[in-house]
Parts: structure tokens; C-alpha cells; sequence
């Protein structure tokens, strides 16, 4: 009878807790989401939050398992209010499409407008190299069978919203790449004939999310903004093999010139 009584109370603290941050977020009426990727912890950790609940907590959303991604969303002040994912869940950890775009739903349930994705990612353009920041202006998605059948489709990437990423990064002093993002499934790093193949398609950065979140917020009637933060080089471009924590430490590093980036952004929209 105790481990049955605890095992309520938990759920009716995690609903208290995700109750409290939807009123939160219900009084503030945020204009935007953003998804922090890999190793951007310390993005959040510079913000002042109002309420959070992790993701278990959230009607939809599972625990990430990757390092890197702490899976809390929080009602934020980045210079205006914002409604913030602390990481991002992945095909390749074992969730259905529909696991990985849901932090797409829950934020238009929640009454944003707009999303903005960040994600780290491989540089493949001779200009990107590690610390860099490209902004998406459209994707190649390799996460489905056949996917040159698909490649016909509006870009999800608002043009407005890139305008006002490049303003924000004038503003900011920060160098300007506006690129196309490769969407790969991991959780394995490519190899360097598949990043030579991404490069004569014309990739200028690789990574293993956001291409199919995008879609969701086109979908779901959202403007949609993506930046890539360069951890490293691609496959075969680099001095030797990628490792997951050059990735993060790359994060943690670029941390600074992404929150800059983001927070201009932020107070620039309308």
C-alpha cells in the first residue's frame, strides 16, 4: 500500500508541476518556443526561469536519454518571455516520428506562434568550421526511405524570421551563414563518402535532428526558424574521428555567441 501511495503522489506532483507552468505560461502568453540541442545546457542556465516541468511531466513528451539534453521545459526571460525545451528527443533513441515532433504540438498547444530550433552539427561548407553559426534556410532530409522522391516541398523555414536572424547577427557582430541543413537518422556519425555524397547535393551542415521538427511546425501553422551551432568538422574534413563529447564541449564553448544570436532575435520580433 506505501509504494502504491508514493506512486500517486508522484503523478500528482508531475501534474501540479506541468499545471503550474501552463497557467505560467497562459499569464505571460510567450510568441515563441526554442529547442536547445546537444550541449547547450549552459544557454539555459544564463536564463531566468519562471516555472519548469521535466518532459516526463508533460502531457506527450518522453525523458531524453542522450547526454547533453536535461528534457525540462521552462517558461523563460531571454529578453522577452519564451517557452523553452532543454533538448530534444531523437529517432535514433528508439522514439516513433510522432515521440520526436511532439515538443512541436506542445508548444502550439501552449499558444506560441513561432519556433526556433537549435541543433549542433557538422560543417561541411570550407566557411563553417568549429564555433561557427549557420542559419537554416531549407534541409535535405535523409531520414526516409527514397528521400530524393520527396525533395519537392516548400522550404518550412520562415523568410521573414531568416531576415530577422541576419539583422540579429549584424546587430551582434556575429559572421552570417545562411546554409542548407542535412537531416541523417544517427545515432552514428556519417561516414566520409556519405558527407562527400551531402556535399554534391549541397549540404553545408550535417546533424541528426530538426528537419522533421520543422515540417511538424509548418504543419501545425507555426513560423519556423532554425540555427545550427558548428561543433566540428564533417566526416573525412576534420583532423580525425568525431566524439560525442568534442560535440558538447563545442557546445558549451559557442554557448555565448548562440545565446547573443537567439536573444537579439528574440526582442526583434514583433
Amino acid at each position: 500500500m506505501e509504494r502504491r501511495a508514493c506512486h500517486v503522489k508522484g503523478k500528482e506532483q508531475a501534474t501540479d508541476e506541468y499545471g503550474a507552468l501552463a497557467e505560467a505560461v497562459a499569464a505571460a502568453r510567450p510568441l515563441a518556443a526554442v529547442v536547445l540541442g546537444s550541449g547547450m545546457a549552459a544557454v539555459a542556465r544564463r536564463l531566468s526561469k519562471v516555472a519548469s516541468a521535466s518532459y516526463g511531466q508533460v502531457p506527450g513528451l518522453e525523458t531524453p536519454t542522450v547526454p547533453g539534453h536535461a528534457g525540462v521545459l521552462s517558461l523563460a526571460d531571454w529578453g522577452t518571455p519564451v517557452l523553452l525545451f532543454e533538448g530534444r528527443l531523437h529517432c535514433y533513441e528508439g522514439h516513433d516520428w510522432n515521440v520526436v515532433t511532439a515538443p512541436v504540438r506542445v508548444a502550439a498547444s501552449l499558444g506560441v506562434r513561432m519556433m526556433l530550433l537549435t541543433n549542433a552539427a557538422g560543417g561541411i561548407h570550407d566557411a563553417l568550421v568549429p564555433g561557427s553559426l549557420m542559419a537554416v534556410r531549407d534541409h535535405i532530409e535523409w531520414t526516409r526511405p527514397c528521400c530524393w522522391r520527396n525533395a519537392e516541398r516548400p522550404s518550412p523555414y520562415a523568410p521573414r524570421l531568416l531576415e530577422l536572424l541576419r539583422l540579429a547577427a549584424r546587430h551582434e557582430n556575429t559572421a552570417w551563414h545562411p546554409g542548407v541543413y542535412a537531416a541523417v537518422t544517427g545515432p552514428c556519425y556519417e561516414t566520409p563518402a556519405e558527407i562527400r555524397a551531402l556535399r554534391a547535393w549541397g549540404a553545408d551542415a550535417v546533424g541528426m535532428s530538426t528537419a522533421r521538427e520543422a515540417l511538424a511546425a509548418a504543419a501545425a501553422g507555426l513560423e519556423c526558424a532554425a540555427v545550427s551551432l558548428i561543433t566540428n568538422r564533417a566526416a573525412g574534413l576534420g583532423p580525425g574521428p568525431i566524439q560525442h563529447q568534442e560535440v558538447l564541449a563545442a557546445g558549451l564553448a559557442g554557448a555565448d555567441r548562440l545565446a547573443a544570436l537567439v536573444g537579439r532575435f528574440l526582442t526583434m520580433l514583433p
